[in-house]
């Protein structure tokens, strides 16, 4: 059953979509509120999955409530319910599940509740068992036991957590001590240096041991290198790679299951550190996860999920802003849903930062399509 908050100043419209959402046999309403500051104020303690908000209400609007409810229950999901279409953008950018217009009709509830449904069953999907060590690679390093964060680990030193993720990178393979020497210490003489790298090798093994992380550091052929052993220890990376390469293409029947890997990637590998010996494995995933991303943005487009399809190309100029095929795939699905001021506004974004970042210009095709674009609108005025 799915719990559910209502927020709307307006009364009648309240016990309105409380009697519909009811009648569906799926819903539960925990909490109704007409006041969106009471509601802000006690949304913390229904455990919801769904909270459905009037946009247009005195004091504190719908947006503004939906920013400070995410503090408070970030695993809900927000749903805007107005009278007025003009908001479509601003409940884009918080990342809305859904926009409802009002006067509500039951087969449109329904969509809304569907949508729902499929995203709890995704993060049902995720469950993991409680003994299960898995380290995130994306896009910093940490460690999970049964999907719960271990904060337990505290690394000596910045090189301590490198070397770490450096043979964590090379799992399962002998990395030689001279390759350890060049990639950390390059500017140290080999005395000094291998007296850096042996106490550092010391550091991990302790930082692990006292985090109760079961992981082996062997020294291989004598000393000269090191192997760790992953063991079954699960990688975020290497999960969603695979999942990645064995799921079918996209459609009506495992979008959920893309969706869902299409999350999984939160940013780059090691995206947080500037490990120059991860850029080869770096590029070659962000490529395939921009490939991916771009295939389940035209999927949402094909099926007329636009809440879905603008989601997926924020998170794609977000996480890679010099993507200009990004920018140019949200401009026009800003345009299907005929918002004009975000258009023109990406297409600003993207003119600036390509010209202060980079000092270049504009792509010629999305100049081409922006030109045709205005020329289109300006017809219809």
């Amino acid at each position: 059953m799915i719990q559910a908050i209502l927020v709307d100043d307006e009364r009648l419209a309240l016990m309105k979509l409380e009697h519909m959402l009811k009648e569906l046999g799926t819903v539960n309403v925990v909490a109704t509120y007409t006041d969106p500051v009471e509601a802000v104020k006690e949304a913390g303690k229904w455990n919801a999955d769904v909270i459905f908000l009037d946009i247009d209400m005195p004091e504190m609007n719908g947006l503004q409530a939906a920013e400070i409810m995410h503090e408070h229950t970030p695993e809900a999901d927000i749903v805007f319910v107005t009278a007025y279409n003009n908001y479509a953008l601003e409940a884009f950018e918080v990342n809305a599940l859904d926009y409802v217009l009002k006067p509500v009709i039951r087969d449109r509830l329904l969509k809304t509740i569907s949508r729902l449904e499929e995203r709890t069953q995704r993060v049902t999907k995720q469950v993991i068992p409680s003994d299960t060590l898995m380290v995130r690679c994306f896009p910093s390093l940490r460690f999970e036991r049964g999907g719960v964060p271990l904060n337990t680990i505290r690394w000596r030193t910045n090189k301590a957590q490198e070397l770490f993720a450096l043979l964590l990178h090379n799992r399962n393979r002998f990395v030689s001590k001279d390759t350890l020497i060049d990639m950390l210490w390059p500017d140290f003489n080999l005395k000094k240096a291998s007296t850096h790298l042996y106490t550092t090798i010391y550091q991990v093994r302790q930082c692990l041991r006292q985090a109760g992380i079961e992981l082996l550091i062997n020294n291989v052929s004598g000393g000269e290198g090191y192997t760790l052993e992953s063991g079954s220890m699960l990688i975020d990376s290497v999960q969603w790679e695979n999942g990645i390469l064995t799921l079918d293409p996209i459609d009506d029947s495992n979008f959920n299951d893309h969706q869902r890997l299409f999350d999984l990637y939160s940013g780059d590998y090691y995206g947080d550190y500037d490990y120059l010996w991860a850029e080869s494995e770096r590029q070659r995933l962000r490529t395939i996860w921009l490939h991916h991303a771009i295939g389940t943005a035209d999927y949402y487009i094909g099926s007329g999920r636009i809440p879905e399809a603008v989601t997926v190309y924020q998170r794609i100029v977000q996480l890679q802003p010099y993507f200009e095929q990004g920018h140019l795939g949200l401009m026009k699905v800003y345009d299907s849903i005929g918002e004009r001021f975000a258009v023109e506004e990406q297409y600003k974004a993207l003119n600036e930062l390509l010209k202060d970042d980079l000092s270049t210009e504009m792509p010629s095709n999305i100049e081409r399509w922006y030109s045709d674009w205005k020329l289109h609108n300006l017809k219809q005025l």
